[in-house]
């Protein structure tokens, strides 16, 4: 069911804005790329953008935490990497969480295969399977060959 909206103005810039950021957290670059065919004037979008962050409501900080811990218990460290990149995260904001979860990596890689895989893989296809679907996820081959060549076991 919709929802029908009342009739009168447009939302505004800054209204859309503060719409798309009640779902979630989003980037300056998202926001502004999703704004940008409702621009009226130019410079009327750098200038809302510059008040909302001015203001803490936008956060490159929070967008790196939101989606590290929406994602990170399912993809490896090249997937958050390129997701965070799409975002228009900065290159070092990306360095620094992802050198937090370096750690984890291989308990995260062999929790997503048990998650898939009951069993370790019976021949070279199986295997190859397996490992796809590991690389798929942004695990990096390191990573996959001690999850496939241990299985499910923990260090």
């Amino acid at each position: 069911m919709t929802v029908a909206r009342p009739p009168g103005p447009p939302p505004s810039l800054k209204g859309r804005a503060l719409r798309h950021l009640a779902g979630r957290e989003h980037s300056r670059a998202e926001l502004e790329r999703k704004l940008r065919p409702h621009e009226q004037t130019p410079g009327e979008l750098a200038r809302v953008l510059d008040e909302l962050t001015a203001k803490g409501f936008i956060s490159e900080e929070r967008v790196v935490q939101s989606l590290v811990h929406r994602r990170a218990s399912r993809l490896g460290a090249a997937r958050l990497r390129q997701e965070l990149a799409a975002k228009g995260v900065a290159p070092e904001a990306i360095a620094g969480a992802l050198a937090e979860l370096a750690p984890t990596e291989l308990a995260r890689a062999r929790e997503v295969w048990q998650r898939r895989f009951d069993a370790p893989p019976a021949d070279a296809r199986e295997r190859a399977k397996q490992a796809r679907f590991l690389m798929a996820r942004g695990f990096g081959g390191e990573t996959v060959r001690k999850v496939l060549a241990g299985g499910g076991d923990t260090d």
